[in-house]
Parts: structure tokens; sequence; C-alpha cells
């Protein structure tokens, strides 16, 4: 039995941030084994080249630019796209948290937060549809989260940088959407990765996780990837602004 074509991505040139580990680097693997060209994208070119030797093919590279900066993002996409091709996917995941009371929170830490889960989903997204808006055709998908719905306390600069994520997927699918650009968030819940590793090991929180989360579990990095293959393909032609939460469950049930 063959898988149907409308989910065929083969040949397909995609740019993940913050890919080097975790959720991004996860995504960036199954995006290679659909038959895409991959680029890992992170600021530390050592890291990434030790992820992109262990994802498999030989259709794997790195692009080591800051997503936060709206200089380094220009030049990194203008390099990918010259040196390894017309960028057809792009995932916005990279991201970073924080955990501090609201009122203990900083400024400077504020600020990191809202440049590295919102800002640089704008730089990149903005300067990859210059030229998929050009072509006519494209898919961004911003990695938004659980937190784009609801919080919990110590980390509502977080949540707040995830809710703008929402809205500025809304807001790229608006404007890009008559170019031929789909823009969709996926919503990852509680994820076990190494940065979540010392909440799944607090026993307290942990049971709390999977007693909040009707199926019952912590999600794998792995409950990803066919979200993001879904919304990459021909099969998500006309799905646009929209954000597939892959919680187990957990937005839906109080």
């Amino acid at each position: 039995m063959t898988a149907h074509p409308l989910f065929d991505i083969a040949g397909r040139t995609a740019l993940v941030t913050g890919s080097s580990r975790g959720i991004g680097l996860a995504l960036a693997r199954g995006l290679a084994e659909a038959g895409c060209t991959v680029v890992l994208n992170g600021r530390d070119g050592g890291t990434l080249a030790k992820a992109a030797a262990a994802l498999p093919g030989d259709r794997v590279h790195t692009a080591a630019f800051d997503v936060t900066d709206g200089a380094s993002v220009a030049a990194g996409i203008a390099d990918v796209e010259e040196r390894v091709g017309p960028l057809d996917i792009l995932v916005n995941n990279a991201g970073m948290q924080l955990r501090a009371p609201l009122l203990e929170f900083t400024d400077a830490d504020w600020h990191r937060i809202l440049d590295t889960n919102l800002t640089s989903a704008f730089l990149v997204g903005r300067e990859a549809a210059r030229r998929m808006t050009g072509r006519g055709h494209g898919r961004i998908i911003n990695i938004c989260s659980l937190q784009s719905e609801v919080v919990r306390p110590g980390i509502a600069p977080y949540a707040a940088a995830k809710g703008a994520l929402k809205m500025l997927t809304k807001g790229m699918c608006a404007d890009w959407g008559p170019y031929g650009v789909q823009v969709n968030g996926l919503g990852p819940g509680y994820i076990r990765t190494e940065l979540t590793e010392p909440l799944v090991q607090d026993e307290e929180f942990s049971a709390w996780v999977r007693r909040r989360t009707p199926a019952g579990r912590w999600g794998r990095t792995e409950d990803l990837v066919g979200g993001v293959l879904f919304l990459a393909s021909p099969a998500a032609d006309f799905v646009s602004g929209q954000v597939l939460y892959v919680d187990g469950g957990m937005t839906s049930v109080l």
C-alpha cells in the first residue's frame, strides 16, 4: 500500500529554525524522511553540523544565523536560497522559556522571550515570504504552543509571546495568502525534551500533566511530525491561518 499523493512532499526544500536539538531537530528529521532537502538553523555551526550528521540522507544542510537579528536573517536566507535552492517550506521553531513570577520578571528577560519566540518568526517569515510570494507558493509553519491558549503561573511572558505568535500566524495568512503562501501554526502540548526533562523528573508536576491530559502521558517529539508533514503537504492546500494543537487533548478539557 502506497501513501496518498496528497501527502507527497518529496523534493521540496525546508528550513527549520532552532533545529539543533529537541522539537526542531525531530521536525527536521521527519521532513528529511519525507524526502525533503532540509536546512538546519541555529547560532552554533559546530552543534548544527553534529545534528545534521545524525539525520538521514545526503540532502541535509546547515545555516548558522541569529534569527532575532534582522540583518543576520536577511543574509542567512539569501545564503540558503543561493547555496541550497528556493525555500518551499519554513518552520519557525526557534524558542526559549524562562520561568519566574511576573512581578520578578526583568526587563531584559521579557525582551529575550519576545525576541526569541515572536520577533524571530516575524523576521524569518518576512524574509522567506519576500521570495515565496514572488514565486506564488510556499508554506510557513509557526510553532505555537498550548500556551497560545492557556497559561500557568510563572510563564506569563512566554504565554504572551506564544499568544501573539498565534495572531501573527493569522496576520501572515491574511497578507500572504493571496500570493499563494499558506501560513499555519502547530501547537505542542507538554512534550518531553532535553529542556523539559527537569519538569518530567518533577514527580508532582509530571503527575499533574498525566492527569490533565486525556491521552494520559507526556508528548514525544515524534508526535509533532505528522502535523508538520500535513501542513507542509498538498493535503493542506486550503488550510491557512489555523493552529493545529498536538497536546493529547489538554486544550479541550477542564
